[in-house]
């Protein structure tokens, strides 16, 4: 682990490199941007004290995927890869801030998929004069987006096509494992959470309005996938029910206050957790910018004043967003 500082201009990471280390902000402000120094540079946001720089590409070994440029004098500890068992040895709060620091760019992004996802429902390609001041602004907000995350929405398709390495979660320490019966429901949506959930065997089923006349079956998880930990990192409200699939399905519940323990007698596990977050972020990111790509495509063939091809309608007609709550 090393101090580095860098002057105001100063590349820390470049979008496009390898992943080899990444940053714990001391002091000062960083920008990150999408095709820096090109054309449509794009300022996607700005990390200060405490934050972290490129800890995806060290986590899941995969190429930085923006810039990040140092907007003024700043200091970081750098962190290499081989050193993260030592950082989190020495410091072990800090698991839980980069799981927070994950969850909060996932919270956020989700709330702009869920806007993009809603802005697409209501576009009705080709039929400009039906559209309000507020569905227009959004529209003309989401091209934008696409055009100056073209080159980051390509390393990202990309990087999504590559597996990463799974391991079986039961093996190794666990601290609180239970087993359930099929029905039984794991937790509630609109319930404050507390922890999150890792399914050794059996199957939970993920639904919105569980109970209701307009039940949706979200996503279903099988062993070895994880669920729940935005509300453990964030105690938000669940925003879906969790129901058990299969009788004798085993679970274990994973609390914050756990995860020092967790890592000194199974450090795969919270790597484990760690990547799942990480990929969580590649994955919706990558959905997101497919979302903002098909609303460019359409905005920009009406602003041609060319004619909307009937694939993109049907794109537009039967677009669904993915599940990554």
């Amino acid at each position: 682990m090393t101090e580095r500082q860098f002057s105001k201009g100063d590349v820390i990471v470049r979008e496009g490199d390898q992943g080899e280390s990444f940053f714990q902000i001391e002091s000062g402000v960083v920008g990150i941007y999408g095709n820096y120094g090109g054309e449509d540079e794009n300022l996607l946001t700005e990390l200060k004290s405490g934050q972290y720089i490129g800890e995806m590409a060290v986590i899941d070994v995969y190429p930085r995927s923006a810039t990040a440029v140092a907007l003024e004098e700043v200091k970081v500890i750098e962190i290499a890869s081989g050193e993260i068992d030592e950082y989190f040895r020495s410091q072990p709060d800090k698991i839980l801030d980069i799981m927070k620091n994950l969850s909060g760019r996932l919270k956020s992004l989700t709330e702009d998929y869920t806007d993009v996802s809603e802005a697409i429902r209501q576009l009705n390609p080709g039929k400009k004069e039906g559209r309000n001041e507020n569905l227009v602004a959004k529209i003309k907000k989401f091209a934008r987006v696409y055009k100056n995350s073209k080159k980051s929405a390509d390393i990202i398709s990309a990087e999504t096509l590559r597996k990463l390495e799974t391991k079986e979660h039961a093996v190794g320490f666990s601290k609180n494992v239970e087993s359930h019966n099929k029905g039984t429901i794991i937790f509630k949506e609109g319930e404050i959470g507390n922890c999150m959930y890792d399914v050794h065997s059996g199957k939970v089923a993920i639904y919105k309005d569980y109970g209701k006349s307009d039940e949706t079956l979200l996503t279903q998880l099988m062993a070895n996938e994880f669920f729940g930990e935005m509300g453990m990192v964030r105690d938000d409200k669940r925003t879906a029910t969790a129901v058990v699939m299969e009788n004798d399905t085993t679970i274990e519940i994973i609390y914050p206050e756990d995860l020092n323990e967790l890592f000194n007698e199974n450090p795969a596990k919270v790597n484990m957790i760690l990547s799942h977050l990480s990929s969580r972020l590649r994955k919706l990111t990558k959905e997101y910018l497919e979302a903002c790509k098909l609303i460019y495509e359409i905005s920009d063939k009406e602003e041609k004043g060319e004619a909307i091809s009937d694939e993109l309608k049907h794109k537009a007609e039967t677009f669904s967003p993915k599940y990554y709550d």
